[in-house]
């Protein structure tokens, strides 16, 4: 069993908060960049304010 402290670690793209890997996200966590689906949803709203 690996202990919560030793699990990899990402900084979220849009919030810029570190956030830990999850079990759902075994397979896909190359490519996983939002901590949350709010911040998700929220990098639309960034992209059209920059344009």
């Amino acid at each position: 069993m690996i202990k919560k402290e030793n699990l990899p670690s990402k900084i979220c793209v849009i919030c810029k908060r570190p956030f830990t890997w999850r079990k759902k996200w075994k397979k896909v966590w190359d490519q996983v960049k939002y901590c949350s689906q709010k911040c998700k949803r929220n990098k639309v709203v960034l992209n059209i304010e920059n344009s």
